[in-house]
Protein backbone atom coordinates (compact mmCIF):
# COMPACT_ATOMS: atom_id res chain seq x y z
CA UNK A 1 0.00 0.00 0.00
CA UNK A 2 1.24 3.57 -0.80
CA UNK A 3 1.84 5.74 1.99
CA UNK A 4 2.61 9.68 2.26
CA UNK A 5 6.85 9.62 2.97
CA UNK A 6 7.03 13.49 3.28
CA UNK A 7 5.04 16.67 3.10
CA UNK A 8 7.02 19.67 2.22
CA UNK A 9 5.87 23.58 1.73
CA UNK A 10 7.38 26.81 1.45
CA UNK A 11 5.56 29.41 3.24
CA UNK A 12 7.96 32.26 1.08
CA UNK A 13 7.93 31.06 -2.61
CA UNK A 14 11.32 30.23 -3.44
CA UNK A 15 12.72 29.79 0.01
CA UNK A 16 13.44 26.76 1.66
CA UNK A 17 11.26 23.86 2.07
CA UNK A 18 9.84 23.21 5.59
CA UNK A 19 8.53 19.86 6.22
CA UNK A 20 5.62 19.49 8.51
CA UNK A 21 4.65 16.20 9.88
CA UNK A 22 0.90 17.11 9.04
CA UNK A 23 -1.27 19.64 6.70
CA UNK A 24 -4.80 21.04 5.68
CA UNK A 25 -5.48 20.24 2.15
CA UNK A 26 -7.88 22.83 1.40
CA UNK A 27 -9.64 23.37 -1.79
CA UNK A 28 -6.89 25.97 -2.97
CA UNK A 29 -4.25 23.44 -1.32
CA UNK A 30 -2.01 24.37 2.15
CA UNK A 31 -3.20 28.15 3.22
CA UNK A 32 0.90 28.65 3.96
CA UNK A 33 2.25 26.96 0.88
CA UNK A 34 3.37 30.06 -1.17
CA UNK A 35 1.90 32.41 0.60
CA UNK A 36 4.23 35.17 0.38
CA UNK A 37 6.90 35.38 -2.72
CA UNK A 38 9.70 37.97 -3.67
CA UNK A 39 9.61 40.92 -6.78
CA UNK A 40 12.53 42.81 -7.71
CA UNK A 41 12.79 46.55 -8.16
CA UNK A 42 11.16 46.36 -11.78
CA UNK A 43 7.85 44.35 -9.72
CA UNK A 44 9.04 41.17 -11.65
CA UNK A 45 8.69 37.99 -9.64
CA UNK A 46 11.90 36.83 -8.15
CA UNK A 47 13.04 33.20 -7.33
CA UNK A 48 15.44 30.43 -7.82
CA UNK A 49 15.45 30.75 -11.34
CA UNK A 50 16.90 34.25 -10.52
CA UNK A 51 19.23 33.38 -7.92
CA UNK A 52 19.88 29.71 -6.54
CA UNK A 53 21.02 30.87 -2.70
CA UNK A 54 17.46 32.54 -1.58
CA UNK A 55 17.23 28.86 -0.86
CA UNK A 56 19.45 28.99 2.10
CA UNK A 57 16.80 31.39 3.49
CA UNK A 58 14.41 29.67 6.19
CA UNK A 59 10.86 30.69 6.33
CA UNK A 60 8.33 30.23 9.22
CA UNK A 61 4.84 31.21 9.14
CA UNK A 62 2.22 31.03 11.63
CA UNK A 63 -1.41 31.97 9.35
CA UNK A 64 -3.43 32.22 12.54
CA UNK A 65 -1.23 34.42 14.20
CA UNK A 66 0.35 36.26 11.25
CA UNK A 67 3.35 35.95 11.99
CA UNK A 68 6.84 35.28 9.85
CA UNK A 69 10.25 34.46 10.46
CA UNK A 70 13.04 34.29 8.12
CA UNK A 71 16.33 32.66 9.04
CA UNK A 72 19.41 33.61 7.50
CA UNK A 73 22.36 31.45 6.35
CA UNK A 74 24.92 33.29 9.13
CA UNK A 75 22.58 33.04 12.25
CA UNK A 76 20.31 36.23 11.59
CA UNK A 77 16.71 36.37 12.42
CA UNK A 78 14.08 38.46 11.01
CA UNK A 79 11.07 38.37 12.72
CA UNK A 80 7.36 39.91 13.45
CA UNK A 81 3.40 40.41 12.68
CA UNK A 82 2.82 40.35 9.14
CA UNK A 83 1.19 44.04 8.43
CA UNK A 84 0.03 44.56 4.78
CA UNK A 85 0.42 47.62 2.65
CA UNK A 86 -0.19 49.02 -1.09
CA UNK A 87 -2.06 46.50 -3.34
CA UNK A 88 0.06 45.20 -6.30
CA UNK A 89 -0.38 42.55 -9.02
CA UNK A 90 2.49 40.39 -10.40
CA UNK A 91 2.67 38.20 -13.31
CA UNK A 92 2.72 34.23 -12.80
CA UNK A 93 3.44 32.99 -16.14
CA UNK A 94 0.80 35.06 -17.56
CA UNK A 95 -1.64 34.78 -14.78
CA UNK A 96 -2.50 38.25 -13.03
CA UNK A 97 -2.02 37.32 -8.91
CA UNK A 98 -2.73 40.33 -7.11
CA UNK A 99 -1.77 40.86 -3.49
CA UNK A 100 -0.19 43.74 -0.80
CA UNK A 101 3.55 44.39 -0.24
CA UNK A 102 4.60 43.31 3.42
CA UNK A 103 6.18 46.10 5.72
CA UNK A 104 7.92 45.63 7.88
CA UNK A 105 12.15 44.33 8.53
CA UNK A 106 11.93 41.63 5.80
CA UNK A 107 12.68 43.57 2.89
CA UNK A 108 15.58 44.92 4.18
CA UNK A 109 17.16 41.81 5.40
CA UNK A 110 16.02 39.89 1.80
CA UNK A 111 17.57 42.57 -0.11
CA UNK A 112 20.75 42.97 2.03
CA UNK A 113 21.19 39.27 1.75
CA UNK A 114 20.26 39.17 -2.10
CA UNK A 115 22.76 42.28 -3.00
CA UNK A 116 19.76 43.75 -4.64
CA UNK A 117 16.14 45.80 -3.88
CA UNK A 118 13.58 43.10 -3.39
CA UNK A 119 10.42 43.57 -1.68
CA UNK A 120 8.11 40.83 0.10
CA UNK A 121 4.30 40.26 -1.18
CA UNK A 122 1.73 38.40 0.51
CA UNK A 123 -0.65 37.33 -2.46
CA UNK A 124 -4.58 37.78 -1.45
CA UNK A 125 -5.58 34.70 -2.13
CA UNK A 126 -4.13 31.28 -0.36
CA UNK A 127 -2.38 29.18 -3.15
CA UNK A 128 -2.45 32.00 -5.73
CA UNK A 129 1.07 32.06 -5.89
CA UNK A 130 1.40 28.13 -6.80
CA UNK A 131 3.23 28.07 -10.45
CA UNK A 132 0.18 26.18 -11.91
CA UNK A 133 -3.73 27.15 -11.63
CA UNK A 134 -4.82 23.78 -11.36
CA UNK A 135 -1.55 22.30 -9.71
CA UNK A 136 -2.20 23.24 -5.37
CA UNK A 137 -1.24 19.24 -4.78
CA UNK A 138 1.98 18.08 -6.51
CA UNK A 139 3.15 14.11 -5.79
CA UNK A 140 6.27 12.23 -6.28
CA UNK A 141 6.95 8.58 -5.74
CA UNK A 142 10.39 7.83 -3.75
CA UNK A 143 10.83 4.83 -6.14
CA UNK A 144 10.93 7.52 -8.95
CA UNK A 145 13.36 9.40 -6.97
CA UNK A 146 15.71 6.11 -6.83
CA UNK A 147 15.46 5.52 -10.85
CA UNK A 148 16.81 8.75 -11.36
CA UNK A 149 19.59 7.95 -9.21
CA UNK A 150 20.05 4.73 -10.31
CA UNK A 151 19.68 5.88 -14.40
CA UNK A 152 22.34 8.78 -13.36
CA UNK A 153 24.62 6.84 -11.40
CA UNK A 154 24.10 8.82 -7.98
CA UNK A 155 23.76 7.47 -5.12
CA UNK A 156 20.38 9.41 -4.09
CA UNK A 157 18.53 12.08 -5.33
CA UNK A 158 17.37 14.38 -2.83
CA UNK A 159 13.34 15.36 -3.21
CA UNK A 160 14.02 18.92 -2.44
CA UNK A 161 15.23 19.33 -5.82
CA UNK A 162 11.41 18.80 -6.84
CA UNK A 163 10.34 21.12 -4.28
CA UNK A 164 6.80 18.67 -4.33
CA UNK A 165 4.42 19.22 -2.20
CA UNK A 166 3.96 15.12 -1.75
CA UNK A 167 6.42 12.33 -1.52
CA UNK A 168 5.09 8.71 -1.33
CA UNK A 169 6.20 5.29 -0.38
CA UNK A 170 5.26 1.73 -1.43
CA UNK A 171 4.56 2.62 -5.46
CA UNK A 172 6.57 1.53 -8.54
CA UNK A 173 9.66 4.21 -10.20
CA UNK A 174 6.73 6.24 -12.41
CA UNK A 175 3.40 4.46 -11.19
CA UNK A 176 1.97 7.71 -9.55
CA UNK A 177 1.50 8.30 -13.45
CA UNK A 178 -0.87 5.90 -13.62
CA UNK A 179 -3.27 7.99 -11.13
CA UNK A 180 -3.64 10.57 -14.15
CA UNK A 181 -7.49 11.48 -14.69
CA UNK A 182 -8.16 9.89 -11.44
CA UNK A 183 -9.07 10.44 -7.99
CA UNK A 184 -6.91 10.16 -5.63
CA UNK A 185 -7.72 9.31 -1.90
CA UNK A 186 -4.32 10.99 0.06
CA UNK A 187 -5.04 11.03 4.25
CA UNK A 188 -8.80 12.48 4.65
CA UNK A 189 -8.36 14.74 1.45
CA UNK A 190 -9.50 13.72 -1.91
CA UNK A 191 -7.17 14.70 -5.22
CA UNK A 192 -8.30 14.83 -8.66
CA UNK A 193 -4.92 14.89 -10.71
CA UNK A 194 -4.73 15.75 -13.74
CA UNK A 195 -1.73 16.24 -14.94
CA UNK A 196 2.18 15.91 -15.14
CA UNK A 197 4.46 18.80 -13.79
CA UNK A 198 7.23 20.12 -16.36
CA UNK A 199 10.69 20.74 -14.77
CA UNK A 200 12.37 23.30 -15.06
CA UNK A 201 16.73 24.00 -14.31
CA UNK A 202 15.38 24.96 -10.69
CA UNK A 203 15.85 20.75 -10.26
CA UNK A 204 19.11 21.20 -11.29
CA UNK A 205 20.47 23.74 -8.06
CA UNK A 206 21.47 22.14 -4.73
CA UNK A 207 18.94 22.26 -1.91
CA UNK A 208 21.28 23.45 0.36
CA UNK A 209 23.48 25.59 -1.10
CA UNK A 210 21.16 27.09 -4.55
CA UNK A 211 24.20 25.73 -6.97
CA UNK A 212 23.86 24.30 -9.89
CA UNK A 213 25.85 20.60 -8.84
CA UNK A 214 23.34 18.31 -11.19
CA UNK A 215 21.85 18.47 -14.76
CA UNK A 216 18.30 16.60 -13.37
CA UNK A 217 16.68 17.66 -17.29
CA UNK A 218 19.23 16.10 -19.15
CA UNK A 219 19.07 12.83 -16.87
CA UNK A 220 15.33 12.61 -16.86
CA UNK A 221 15.34 13.42 -20.62
CA UNK A 222 17.72 10.43 -21.21
CA UNK A 223 15.26 7.82 -20.30
CA UNK A 224 11.53 9.76 -20.00
CA UNK A 225 12.09 11.56 -23.09
CA UNK A 226 9.94 14.35 -24.03
CA UNK A 227 6.44 14.59 -23.95
CA UNK A 228 3.89 17.59 -24.83
CA UNK A 229 7.34 19.69 -25.47
CA UNK A 230 8.65 19.49 -21.93
CA UNK A 231 10.54 16.91 -19.66
CA UNK A 232 7.68 15.79 -16.48
CA UNK A 233 8.68 14.29 -13.10
CA UNK A 234 5.77 13.92 -10.65
CA UNK A 235 2.22 15.25 -11.13
CA UNK A 236 -0.19 17.55 -9.94
CA UNK A 237 -3.70 18.27 -9.13
CA UNK A 238 -6.72 19.93 -7.08
CA UNK A 239 -8.04 19.56 -3.87
CA UNK A 240 -11.89 17.73 -4.49
CA UNK A 241 -12.73 17.13 -0.75
CA UNK A 242 -10.46 19.13 1.79
CA UNK A 243 -8.56 17.11 4.63
CA UNK A 244 -6.26 16.44 6.74
CA UNK A 245 -2.95 14.52 5.19
CA UNK A 246 -0.50 13.12 7.85
CA UNK A 247 3.06 11.24 7.20
CA UNK A 248 2.17 7.90 6.55
CA UNK A 249 -1.37 8.09 5.94
CA UNK A 250 -2.34 5.70 2.92
CA UNK A 251 -2.54 7.29 -0.50
CA UNK A 252 -4.42 5.42 -3.55
CA UNK A 253 -7.08 5.61 -6.40
CA UNK A 254 -10.59 6.03 -4.72
CA UNK A 255 -11.92 2.52 -6.83
CA UNK A 256 -8.72 0.70 -4.97
CA UNK A 257 -9.53 2.63 -1.76
CA UNK A 258 -13.35 1.12 -1.66
CA UNK A 259 -12.61 -2.23 -2.94
CA UNK A 260 -9.80 -2.38 0.60
CA UNK A 261 -12.90 -1.50 2.39
CA UNK A 262 -15.20 -3.91 1.16
CA UNK A 263 -12.73 -6.90 1.83
CA UNK A 264 -12.61 -5.72 5.46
Amino acid sequence: MATVSRLSIAPVKGLALVHPEEVVLEREGVVENRRFYLIDAEGERFALLRWGPLVQVGAEYDDGAGRLTLRFPDGGVTEGEVELGEAIVTDFYGRSVPGRVVRGPWEEALSAFAERPLRLVRSDEPGAAVDRRRGAVSVVSDASLDELARRSGRDEVDARRFRMLIGVDGLAPHEEDTWLGRRVRIGEALVDLVGRVARCAITTQSPDSGERDFDTLRAIKEYRGVRDKGIDFGIFGEVVEPGRVRVGDAAAPVELALSHADNK
